[in-house]
């Protein structure tokens, strides 16, 4: 979908809000149903969509339309509006009302386009909608600078926008903008100042990238996310998965139920169970009561299941039950307690290799895998969005840290597209943060936290490799490389913690698996103690 452009996600829409109440005295109740969502990974065409229609109905208006500044080309661009003929309009500043309003700053009322110099009856022509009486104000940012133009047309009735409609609209501009600049659209606006070749273009709150790539995903995403369909994300660490698994609960039909967060990595194994499920009381030493478990919590809303592939297979059979039954027992209990949830599940493993090896069962596989989203690696979305990330997280972190945003200079932005990434969009995060933190007004490349030499993009998930060992180390069989698997990962996780002097962390990093994950092998292995 070109950027700018929202045929695709018109079909899209947010759940419908309770019957618009006549105009509130309030201006700051045009927005209050939609508040809680400007923090959150909604669809912001949708968001946008559902906020110009509260917007034309608060005003008795026809029509509205929501125009943002492209500061590289000098237009405005209409991103949200009531065009069923045109996906996108275009004018010069200083072009028709929306334009003079952006080049002058200041709200214009025209009660009789007919006869008035600074109307652009083109539009009315490319559209075939009669505009009879329009009203425009400026959006502007929190240090007063110009970044849009709200607007409506033909007020209901066929009366006139009053003086009183102009301060009406102005002040709802103001509660507008405030919510827009807490959302990535805004920042996209800003980003392009500086990155003026990339056009402006967003999808879902939080969620920056244009590349062809993310394209394909946003347009899965979209299809899934209204239904109750179960996800399944696939992607390297750091890639953004949990961004994706809300967005899909967000833009759903149960954005307003609980969305639950399992991590199966960070948990011990003889947990995961009672996490999941809850006990009853006398379960096992302790119990004194009853406690529910993160579906009961998450009853009428998503369980987002993170690091799938480090469920233990008696777990996994009971998550199948709840695929299947939509229901399951707590631990101790023998009473199936009924549950209505959607599950999105991640993992940066390869099931199907689990699958054939016995480590992941077949049937919960191909059951969580109805829709299936894989993630790219940042290294391959391409220097754009790299750079798109980046300008976004000097600004997010500089304001976080209550700090100006520097600068970034040409050689630290080189650097940043010439690095492979291996820990994804996570790394970059912290490496502009500790950047922001460190400089003095502009990052410099000696600023960014890098290894001279660039470390290998990580392998496809396969199995582990037989490593040479010693002659005395040999076990039967292994010079003809017949080892059976689980020794190759002995082995191999045993070598590494020793390469990293026995730091559990950093060994845990390497191999790509949750710490808890690494301590529960290592305790297979009769070395459960700390070193």
């Amino acid at each position: 979908m070109p950027s700018g452009c929202y045929g695709e996600a018109a079909a899209f829409v947010l759940p419908p809000l309770p019957p618009m109440p006549p105009p509130p005295s309030d201006v700051t109740q045009v927005l209050l149903p939609l508040g809680g969502l400007v923090g959150r990974e909604v669809d912001l065409d949708a968001f946008l969509q559902t906020l110009m229609d509260r917007i034309a109905a608060s005003m008795q208006a026809d029509r509205g339309t929501l125009w943002l500044l492209d500061p590289a080309r000098r237009e405005l661009f209409s991103r949200a509006a009531h065009l069923p003929e045109v996906s996108q309009i275009r004018v010069k500043l200083g072009q028709g009302v929306a334009g003079t309003v952006a080049e002058l700053g200041q709200a214009i009322n025209v009660p009789d386009p007919r006869g008035e110099r600074r109307f652009f009856a083109d539009i009315d022509r490319m559209t075939g909608y009669r505009t009879n009486s329009l009203l425009a104000v400026p959006l502007r940012d929190a240090d007063g600078a110009l970044y849009g133009v709200l607007q409506v047309l033909n007020r209901r009735g066929g009366d006139n926008f009053t003086a009183e409609d102009t301060e009406r609209l102005t002040a709802i501009a103001s509660q507008v903008s405030t919510a827009l600049q807490s959302t990535t659209l805004y920042q996209e606006l800003q980003r392009a100042k500086d990155q003026p070749q990339a056009p402006v273009g967003y999808f879902f709150n939080h969620i920056i990238g244009e590349s062809p790539q993310l394209q394909s995903i946003y347009r899965l995403v979209r299809k899934a996310a209204p239904t109750d369909a179960t996800v399944l994300l696939r992607g390297e660490s750091g890639c953004g998965k949990e961004l994706f698994a809300r967005a899909i609960h967000v833009n759903g039909p149960r954005r307003d139920q609980p969305f639950i967060k399992v991590d199966c990595a960070a948990l011990p194994a003889t947990l995961i169970e009672n996490e999941l499920f809850g006990h009853e009381r006398g379960a096992f030493t302790g119990a004194d009561h009853r406690v529910p478990g993160k579906f009961e919590a998450a009853n009428g809303g998503t369980v987002f299941i993170d690091e799938i592939g480090e469920l233990p297979l008696p777990v996994q059979g009971k998550l199948l039950r709840v695929i299947q039954d939509r229901e399951f027992e707590r631990v101790g209990g023998t009473q199936a307690v009924k549950v209505d949830v959607r599950i999105v599940a991640a993992t940066h493993r390869d099931l199907a290799r689990m699958v054939a090896e016995g480590r992941f069962r077949e049937d919960l596989y191909y059951r969580i895998k109805v829709v299936e989203v894989v993630l790219p690696p940042l290294r391959e979305r391409g220097a754009e969005d790299i750079e798109r990330l980046a300008r976004h997280f000097v600004a997010t972190v500089a304001r976080r840290n209550r700090l100006p945003p520097p600068k970034l200079s040409a050689a630290a932005l080189e650097r940043l597209k010439r690095y492979r990434w291996p820990g994804n969009v996570r790394e970059l995060e912290n490496c502009i943060e500790s950047a922001v933190v460190l400089c003095e007004g502009e990052i410099l490349e000696e600023h960014l936290p890098l290894p001279n030499v660039d470390r290998p993009a990580p392998a496809p998930v396969t199995a582990a490799p037989a490593l040479p060992a010693p002659d005395e180390e040999r076990a039967p069989g292994e010079a003809a490389g017949l080892l059976p698997l689980a020794e190759v990962e002995r082995r191999h996780i045993l070598r590494v913690l020793d390469a990293v002097k026995g730091n559990r962390t950093a060994a845990a990093r390497v191999l790509e698996i949750g710490r808890n994950t690494l301590a529960r092998k290592l305790k297979e292995y009769g070395l459960g103690d700390e070193a």
